[in-house]
């Protein structure tokens, strides 16, 4: 009885430690499969799904010019500006039309099926008086906020656009907005910004984070929050008080052949936040700070609300200056994914960085399924490639994810790194592949620092041509 008792023992051993085996063995196989899938698959099968439905909004033939409402050019045309967008909505949808002429006008609320149309020759500049502009449920810097309302401003409509080839002015400079944050020098914002991250980090309610009036937290320019159908085409924006295109919570967007343009203190050109089926194509960008910067929210309020942005094709842009060309983070603590950039050029002296993935164990999140091929870059100051999760040397205890990246077919002419990565000591960057890319006039190689899983093949790497020394 003893022998069978110790035999039933050692089976039931011999069992367990077989299942342990199998159960390694299957995982490992599981694992070798999915990257063979990774590596034989094309991610880019997923654009053309992600592009059916993106549908720009559709307009009413009919038309509402501002002049019909008694807006005359050289004026303040406020009044008119919002007649027009209500009996435009009134009558079931339209376009606001803003004729060729010099328009002033304080911030624009936008309804439901209103396509504000500016026309060529057409220039809507926007007031510079903070006490014209009304206190609105908005985000600043991913944090949300009682604050200013944006200058162009919408919350739940659906089927909104602003077209047409005129221009829109926020006249923001060193004596406007920009000086709240001059470079240099104490910032008027500093005491406004640290109070609102304290509350975001005591997760104080949003009613309560009253700002606005009296404060100088900046606006953005454009700002559909929690919109459906979003079109932005063929208008130049010049500048804007801070980020320039700051959809929020919205989903099907387009942003098609904008020019942006304006060099101040975070004057990101287009920042989807937490946004789902995006796509910005045939821009230019020429800003003081990242040029496409995708976010989801900062710290707590990312992690409350928890909408990723998702589903983003960027193609066929320019990007001339900027601290970032293609960016994603660094507010990203709700998750970022399904990126797809292609076809765009950047080159700029004062262009910092190529692709540009930011974050860090204090915001958190994870960034994955990011593609990138045919990127074209002249010169860029520090690196055609960037990933940090140490930005900002901020730490916490929500250790961000970054994987599924491919870099193809991405040249760059000059640039003091090639590949420039800062990753954590433990595990956090998975999948990264480089491959087929060039980059030249590379002046102190690659920075590499921290647990990589790195893959680079046929990446051609050129050193920079030493400097002779006068004699």
């Amino acid at each position: 009885m003893k022998m069978q008792k110790s035999e039933c023992r050692m089976q039931n051993a011999r069992r367990s430690i077989l299942h342990f085996a199998f159960c390694i063995l299957h995982f490992v196989a599981l694992l070798l499969g999915f990257r063979a899938l990774a590596a034989s698959s094309d991610p880019w099968s997923a654009v053309p799904e992600i592009l059916a439905r993106i549908q720009p909004p559709k307009f009413p033939p009919r038309d509402f010019a501002i002049t019909k409402y008694g807006a005359k050019s050289g004026g303040d045309a406020t009044i008119a500006i919002d007649k027009a967008i209500k009996a435009c909505a009134k009558a079931g949808g339209g376009r606001v039309v803003i004729p060729p002429g010099d328009w002033l006008t304080n911030p624009i609320r936008l309804q439901s099926h209103v396509d504000l149309h500016v026309e060529a020759g057409a220039t809507l500049r926007f007031t510079t008086d903070t006490t014209k502009f009304p206190t609105v449920l908005t985000r600043f810097e991913g944090v949300e906020v009682m604050n200013y309302s944006p200058l162009i401003y919408a919350i739940d409509c659906e089927d909104i656009a602003i077209t047409g080839d005129g221009t829109l002015d926020g006249q923001a400079d060193e004596q406007h907005w920009w000086n709240w944050k001059p470079l240099g020098k104490e910032q008027p914002q500093t005491a406004d910004r640290n109070a609102l991250f304290k509350q975001n980090a005591d997760q104080v309610p949003v009613a309560e984070r009253v700002y606005g009036a009296g404060h100088f937290l900046r606006p953005a320019f454009v700002e559909p929050l929690r919109c459906k159908n979003v079109l932005i085409e063929g208008v130049t924006f010049r500048n804007s008080p801070m980020w320039v295109l700051h959809p929020t919570l919205s989903t099907n967007i387009t942003i098609r052949r904008v020019t942006i343009i304006g060099n101040g203190p975070n004057t990101d050109g287009a920042d989807p936040e937490s946004c789902r089926d995006v796509l910005i194509e045939a821009c230019v960008f020429e800003t003081g700070d990242d040029c496409i910067a995708l976010k989801s929210g900062r710290n707590q309020d990312g992690r409350r609300i928890d909408v990723p942005i998702e589903n983003v094709i960027i193609r066929g842009c320019r990007m001339k200056a900027g601290h970032g060309g293609i960016t994603v983070g660094s507010e990203v603590s709700g998750g970022a994914r399904n990126i797809f950039a292609e076809k765009n050029q950047l080159d700029s002296p004062t262009l910092e960085r190529g692709l540009r993935l930011k974050t860090n164990s204090a915001r958190g999140g994870f960034i994955e399924n990011v593609y990138a091929r045919d990127i074209e870059i002249g010169n860029v100051m520090l690196a055609p490639l960037e990933i940090d999760v140490r930005y900002q040397d901020e730490t916490g205890t929500f250790a961000p994810t970054v994987r599924n990246v491919l870099v193809e077919r991405m040249h760059s002419l000059h640039s003091l790194h090639g590949v420039y990565i800062h990753a954590l000591d433990k595990p956090s960057l998975r999948a990264i592949v480089i491959r087929d890319s060039t980059f030249r006039g590379v002046v102190a190689g690659h920075v590499i620092e921290g647990n990589v899983d790195l893959t680079m093949t046929n990446l051609d790497v050129e050193a920079a041509p030493k400097k002779q020394e006068k004699k």
